[in-house]
């Protein structure tokens, strides 16, 4: 696979995106060594499941109430002020945790808070990165931007669980949890020397409306158009199915695939599959891109379909390699697509309900893939699961804002066209059913 056009380069000579990119690079990569370190040191401390799933419940919980409220301060307020405290709180909470494994008889409830409290800032910190890349970039250069996001965050899910294992093979879990504090203070410290050249001013307080307003004009904003809320209701049944190829897939593996080592190659091969996505995402430019990227995702169902229907251990692997690549490529596709779209007022808000719905399905699917396999068998919730992500991403080809959405063909090759594009014809703005960029 071919790396990214040149043209992605010219890029990392604009200091500011150069300073973005380099800052969340680094807490990708602290954050890829958690999981598997967190897991570890619940596991390593009480010997139970329950305890785990209650600490990861607290990181979640609070991150899904205040998502729609961090999309808000998002657009209030200066987004590199946001991320950088953000950042701060997370550093701290992560510190926290780390110094308290290190001790030697860490304690639950101690590590519960800290993960609750790194999920209420990161509620308010994932909102920040789309106006953050509008702020540093112009329209012309999003879809360059994004693509090279997309391919730092597959290179981090790839490279992540190697360097958790050394880090917990040779020094342990607490050391993981330093790592991820120390990548967020470096973080916080680029940001602090990030400008936005291309970011609005935030209004002035007497100018704004009241936080209630403010949710209900970004709901409005998600309901208006046909493509975008249809698509979140696909990438929701996404990331449902997603839970349960998590929940049931590592047991099926094990007992009927050929043992932990199937499961560790379905794995891999899924993140360099994610990573081809992403690379390949930034050469092509869909004339559809929300269709095309929508009906890459619904690959998801091949290996749900196939571990359901109990297909050869290879079989499975290649397809999850192939579906891992569908979501490669959507990201970058979906994000530059929804930034040219949505006016950049709304954008962090529109985001975060982006990230609620999704993020919403993920936990109903932990919850009942094993009730449903214990009532029917390991198989039913699977071909459930296959069966809801290929009609729901493959359907949306009936909406007809999903098939209109496209992008003007006279755009340089990574271009986008947004609110400071330069000015296009009516009939070239971006279309989203009844709803057209303003350009110019």
């Amino acid at each position: 696979m071919p790396l990214p056009r040149p043209s992605s380069y010219p890029l990392l000579r604009n200091r500011p995106f150069r300073l973005l990119l380099l800052g969340r690079t680094l807490s990708l990569v602290g954050d890829a060594v958690i999981p598997a370190a967190l897991a570890l040191a619940v596991l390593r401390a009480t010997g139970s499941s329950s305890a785990l799933a209650v600490v990861l419940g607290c990181a979640m919980g609070p991150r899904l109430l205040l998502l729609p409220l961090g999309g808000v301060v998002a657009d209030r307020f200066n987004p590199r002020t946001i991320a950088l405290t953000t950042d701060l709180v997370r550093c701290g909470a992560q510190l926290f945790v780390g110094v308290e494994l290190l001790g030697g008889e860490p304690r639950l409830w101690h590590i519960a808070a800290a993960e609750a409290v790194g999920g209420a800032a990161s509620a308010f910190a994932m909102p920040t990165l789309p106006r953050l890349i509008t702020g540093t970039v112009t329209a012309k250069d999003r879809h360059g931007a994004n693509s090279l996001f997309g391919v730092v965050r597959s290179s981090t899910v790839l490279g992540g669980p190697a360097l958790a294992g050394l880090l917990i093979a040779y020094a342990g879990p607490g050391w993981a949890f330093i790592l991820d504090a120390a990548s967020f203070a470096v973080s916080a410290c680029l940001l602090s020397a990030l400008r936005l050249p291309h970011a609005p001013a935030p209004a002035p307080a007497e100018q704004r409306p009241s936080l209630r307003k403010d949710l209900v004009e970004g709901w409005h904003e998600v309901r208006s158009r046909d493509w975008y809320w249809t698509s979140l209701v696909a990438h929701a049944a996404w990331n449902g199915a997603a839970a349960v190829l998590m929940t049931l897939g590592p047991a099926l593996a094990v007992a009927e695939l050929g043992g932990e080592g199937t499961w560790i190659w379905i794995l891999q091969v899924g993140a360099i599959g994610l990573l081809l996505g992403s690379l390949l995402a930034g050469r092509a430019r869909p004339r559809r891109p929300v269709l095309t990227a929508n009906l890459g995702l619904a690959t998801y169902a091949l290996p749900l379909g196939l571990l359901a229907a109990g297909a050869p251990a290879p079989a499975v692997i290649v397809a999850y390699g192939l579906a891992q690549a569908g979501l490669g490529f959507l990201s970058p596709v979906w994000e530059t697509s929804v930034q040219a779209a949505i006016p950049s007022a709304v954008l962090a808000r529109v985001t975060s309900y982006d990230w609620l719905l999704s993020m919403a399905a993920m936990p109903l699917g932990y919850v009942l893939a094993p009730l449903a396999a214990s009532a029917w068998g390991t198989a039913t919730p699977l071909w459930i699961a296959a069966v809801g992500v290929g009609v729901a991403c493959a359907g949306t080809a009936a909406v007809p804002g999903v098939r209109r959405f496209t992008l003007p063909p006279d755009l340089p090759a990574q271009g986008a066209v947004g609110p400071d594009a330069a000015p296009a014809r009516e009939d070239d703005a971006v279309r989203g059913g009844d709803d057209a960029v303003r350009a110019g």
